[in-house]
């Protein structure tokens, strides 16, 4: 098989780029990444001499170079991992989160329209459902709830989610969409709230927490939603959504105060911060249907999780670290420059 992963340099995609040529050794994974402030090159290091690899730099957006990259490689499947993905970065900047999200998501319909792809797998996020309030710990997302977004970002990811129903309908392309909780785990992009907090706990620095705390979350560790992934765009049913959760639901104050405590730092260094605009309260996903149909369920509890995260990073702290300085942005000039 001939797998396309858009986005792949970035979080989840590199992860899933990872799961996929460890457990297919005879599938060709291509990854296509525009190395943008979250694509890092230096993140698939490891996978970059495989002779069933290749890294091609390019713009989802960008119709002549899609359409003539397809015209060469004859994809059979395409996940599409490709996003601007930060609330508070679309908050700054929607119109960037509007071509990347919606109009690169377009492209991709077209050219996998026009090449036959067997499979398009969109990845989505529950916050295009929205959030649930605090005081209803028994609701939950399914894949019937309807849309009703907060930020450019997630109202992005939503119009991408309706253009791929739609050429499902319409041309009978063969899709899938996940929408997954909040993913943490190895290269997470520091910006991000875990990531976020080793970093700067590890330097004795404020740690800030947005308004109380009280904010919750579904976490995710992202092996488990490669493994989700893998098992949709195989056995998935063509058109169908599936909600993917890690059933392990916390406030972004336990999240913090987990890390602490993991790293032996003081609570003393969180400080709290003026609310972000639009903020969700509470996402939490009920993954029963991918259960049901694909007997999918997540392996990794949190606590064991944010142990493996919080190990990580503390074994690869030159990988964020030059994140943070802004060093890995020259990694491609670095590694391709003079070819």
């Amino acid at each position: 098989m001939h797998v396309l992963v858009t986005g792949g340099a970035g979080f989840i995609g590199s992860n899933f780029i990872f799961h996929m040529l460890n457990k297919y050794p005879n599938y060709r994974i291509v990854c296509l990444d525009l190395l943008t402030y979250a694509g890092n090159l230096s993140t698939l290091k490891s996978v970059m001499n495989k002779e069933n690899f290749r890294f091609v730099k390019g713009d989802i957006a960008d119709r002549e170079f899609i359409f003539n990259l397809f015209n060469k490689e004859k994809f059979d499947v395409v996940v599409n991992f490709a996003a601007e993905s930060h609330v508070d970065r679309s908050i700054l900047n929607p119109g960037l989160f509007l071509r990347t999200n919606i109009i690169g998501t377009q492209v991709l319909l077209d050219v996998c329209k026009e090449y036959n792809v067997a499979r398009f797998h969109q990845v989505s996020t529950d916050e295009v459902y929205g959030d649930l309030p605090l005081d209803r710990p028994d609701l939950f997302f399914t894949e019937d709830t309807p849309i009703n977004t907060s930020s450019p970002y997630s109202a992005s990811k939503a119009s991408a989610d309706l253009l791929v129903q739609a050429y499902h309908r319409t041309f009978k392309l063969p899709v899938t969409i996940s929408r997954c909780s909040n993913n943490y785990g190895p290269y997470h992009f520091p910006e991000k709230l875990i990531p976020l907090i080793i970093s700067r706990a590890l330097n004795d620095e404020a740690l800030p927490v947005y308004g109380t705390g009280e904010n919750v979350r579904d976490w995710l560790y992202v092996e488990d939603h490669c493994t989700a992934i893998d098992e949709i765009i195989h056995n998935g049913k063509i058109g169908e959504v599936y909600n993917v959760g890690g059933h392990n639901e916390k406030t972004n104050l336990e999240v913090v105060k987990t890390i602490l405590k993991e790293l032996e730092k003081p609570e003393s260094l969180i400080s709290f911060v003026n609310d972000r605009v639009g903020h969700d309260m509470r996402y939490a996903i009920d993954p029963t249907k991918i259960k049901n149909e694909l007997n999918w369920e997540p392996t990794t509890k949190f606590d064991d999780g944010i142990k493996q995260t919080v190990k990580w990073y503390l074994d690869n702290k030159s990988w964020w670290e030059r994140i943070i300085n802004g060093d890995y942005q020259n990694y491609y000039q670095e590694m391709y420059g003079d070819r």
